[in-house]
């Protein structure tokens, strides 16, 4: 299967957005700490039944602050990944060369987006927030996997990133106006991110024997279990920060059950609607129907 992507048309929609992050944030654009930051289809904090109204609040936030950082996080082997794909083929006015680089320059205004909102919740929020990382650690792991298997990761993350836009937040009112322009305008170029990503993988899959195809699959999956072992960390960091921040320690069920749909939603949120994702799975499939049929099943256990 061929997608109906090109390097020219990625290009050219990538031309016509022109957003810059002191737009989205800064000295007159601060975060409402009175509204919550994240959808409830991804926070979900209404379950946390042990939970007052301001604590689940707290609780959205903390969720919006982890959001910054791990897709800070991923941001930074994406742009290493994507310029190292780029870099043996620039010939400077190819289309195909043109429209990577633009996806590697976006990337980095990410990096930026993302810090910059990070320091906007330190400043308002009033307690310390410990995410996974360093950047560094976790970008080495996954470099160190085959680039097929980089290339599906990070085509999941841009499917996922479309999925969280318009399934959570398009039409979402309740949730703070400026994490929601950060999504909206995240979500313009990782548009045609996904696109470039597909043709990337397309590229890279072309090369190889069935037997790698097989290996960078698995690898992907490797890739997948290395994720969520670090959401079960950040459930436990922002159970200790939601304690810091409302001045009460969960004790036995309270904290069972807090650990417990926390993980679950971060494996929403990072894992099951990236692999979940009809553009993804069809990627798949062009790979290995059987892959594509296992990955939808493993899916549902990341729901």
């Amino acid at each position: 299967m061929t997608f109906p992507y090109s390097f020219k048309d990625a290009l050219q929609h990538a031309e016509r957005i022109n957003w810059r992050v002191d737009e989205l944030i800064g000295p007159d654009k601060r975060l409402d700490f009175s509204r919550p930051f994240m959808p409830e289809s991804l926070a979900r904090t209404a379950p946390m039944s042990s939970l007052s109204p301001e604590e689940r609040l707290k609780l959205n936030q903390i969720r919006g602050h982890a959001y910054l950082a791990i897709f800070g996080l991923v941001e930074e082997f994406i742009l290493p990944f994507v310029l190292d794909h780029a870099r043996p083929d620039i010939v400077g006015e190819d289309f195909r060369s043109r429209a990577f680089l633009e996806f590697a320059a976006e990337e980095a205004k990410h990096i930026h987006l993302f810090h910059a909102f990070r320091e906007a919740f330190a400043d308002g929020f009033g307690a310390e927030c410990e995410v996974i990382g360093p950047p560094s650690a976790v970008a080495e792991h996954v470099l160190s996997h085959p680039r097929l298997s980089v290339a599906l990761l990070i085509l999941h993350i841009e499917w996922m990133t479309q999925r969280h836009f318009t399934e959570g937040v398009q039409d979402e009112r309740g949730i703070d106006a400026r994490f929601k322009d950060l999504l909206l305008h995240h979500w313009m170029e990782e548009r045609q991110h996904a696109q470039l990503d597909t043709l990337m993988v397309e590229e890279l899959a072309a090369g190889c024997s069935p037997a790698e195809i097989e290996a960078a699959i698995e690898g992907y999956k490797a890739l997948g279990a290395f994720l969520d072992g670090g959401l079960k960390q950040q459930a436990e960091f922002d159970l200790a920060a939601m304690e810091r921040a409302c001045g009460r320690v969960l004790k036995g069920g309270e904290r069972e059950q807090f650990l417990s749909i926390q993980h679950q939603a971060n494996r929403w949120t990072y894992i099951g609607s990236g692999m979940s994702h009809p553009q993804f799975l069809a990627t798949v499939r062009t790979l290995s129907p059987a892959a594509a049929a296992e990955l939808e099943s493993l899916a549902d256990v990341f729901g």
